[in-house]
C-alpha cells in the first residue's frame, strides 16, 4: 500500500510540474519575444531565448507610442471601477440580504440578470446614455459602464457570501449598543474579505483587459485610450513593430500580476479566518 500510495504521489507530482510548465510557459515565451525583432520573432528563432536582448523595444514602446498615457488611463479606469463596483455590490448585497422590505428578492433577481446580457447587445443604448449624460470624452465613459457590467456578479458573490455569516454576530452588535453603520463596517465588512479580495482580482482584471466598450467609447480620442487600445498603434500599413508590441504587452501584464499575487495570499489569509469565525 505504501509502495502504491509513493507511486501515486510521484505521478500527481509529476503532472502539476507538466501542468505548471504548460501554464507558464507563454508568459516566457512573452518575454522572449518581447526582446526579439521581426526577422527573428518569424523565421530565425520564434520559440528559443533571444540571441540578442533588444532593450530597445521597450524603450520604443515606452517613448514612441505614449505607452505611459495607456498605462495611466488603464491604472485610473480599473481602480476606479473596483473601488465602486465592490461599495455598492457589498452595499446592495447587504441591503438584500439582511434588511426586511417588500421586494427584496425580485430586486436581488433583477440585478443579478445583468450577468447574462451580452456587452454587444448593449453597445448601442450604452453610447446613446454615455452622450446623452455628457460623459463623452472623459474616463466615467468607461468607469460608469465597467460598474454596471460587473455589478451583477459581485452582487452575487457577496450575497451568498453574506448567507454564510451568522445573524447572530450582528445581534450581538445590536444588543452591545452598535448601530446598523458600526456593525456593518466593524463586523461585516472584515468578515466579507475572502469575497472582497476574490472580486478585487476579478473586477481589476475584466476592467484592464476590456477591449470593446474602450474601443467604442473612447476608441477616436488618443489621452484616454487604455492599454489594449493602445497595442494597435504598433500595427502600421505595410509593417508591425512586433517586438515592440511585445514589450507593450509585458508591461501591460505586470500590474494584472501583481494584482494576482497580492490579493491571493490575502484570499487564503481571509478564508481561514472566516472558517474560523463560521466554525
Amino acid at each position: 500500500m505504501k509502495t502504491k500510495s509513493k507511486a501515486g504521489r510521484i505521478i500527481f507530482s509529476i503532472f502539476l510540474w507538466a501542468y505548471a510548465v504548460f501554464s507558464l510557459y507563454p508568459l516566457v515565451w512573452m518575454i522572449f519575444y518581447s526582446f526579439k525583432n521581426n526577422q527573428e520573432i518569424f523565421v530565425t528563432n520564434p520559440y528559443g531565448i533571444p540571441t540578442t536582448f533588444r532593450w530597445e523595444n521597450y524603450v520604443n514602446a515606452w517613448n514612441k507610442y505614449d505607452v505611459p498615457t495607456y498605462f495611466f488611463n488603464s491604472i485610473l479606469v480599473a481602480t476606479g471601477t473596483v473601488i465602486i463596483t465592490l461599495l455598492c455590490a457589498l452595499l446592495f448585497s447587504y441591503a438584500t440580504c439582511r434588511m426586511e422590505f417588500k421586494g427584496r428578492g425580485a430586486l436581488a433577481i433583477l440585478v443579478s440578470t445583468g450577468m447574462f446580457i451580452p456587452v454587444q447587445a448593449i453597445l448601442i443604448p450604452l453610447v446613446k446614455i454615455v452622450q446623452g449624460l455628457q460623459l463623452s470624452d472623459t474616463r466615467w465613459s468607461l468607469i460608469l459602464p465597467y460598474v454596471a457590467i460587473n455589478l451583477a456578479f459581485s452582487t452575487m458573490v457577496y450575497h451568498g457570501f453574506l448567507k454564510g455569516i451568522p445573524l447572530e454576530l450582528e445581534e450581538a452588535a445590536c444588543i452591545d449598543g452598535a448601530n446598523i453603520y458600526q456593525t456593518f463596517f466593524k463586523i461585516i465588512a472584515p468578515l466579507v474579505r475572502p469575497a472582497t479580495a476574490t472580486l478585487a482580482i476579478y473586477v481589476f482584471l475584466a476592467a484592464w483587459n476590456e477591449f470593446i466598450l474602450a474601443n467604442v467609447l473612447v476608441g477616436s480620442n488618443a489621452a484616454l485610450k487604455t492599454l489594449p487600445l493602445g497595442v494597435l498603434f504598433f500595427q502600421g500599413q505595410f509593417t508591425t513593430d512586433w517586438g515592440g508590441m511585445g514589450a507593450t504587452m509585458v508591461i501591460a501584464s505586470l500590474p494584472a500580476i501583481l494584482i494576482y499575487i497580492i490579493f491571493s495570499d490575502k484570499v487564503e489569509k481571509a478564508m481561514t479566518i472566516g472558517g474560523a469565525v463560521k466554525g
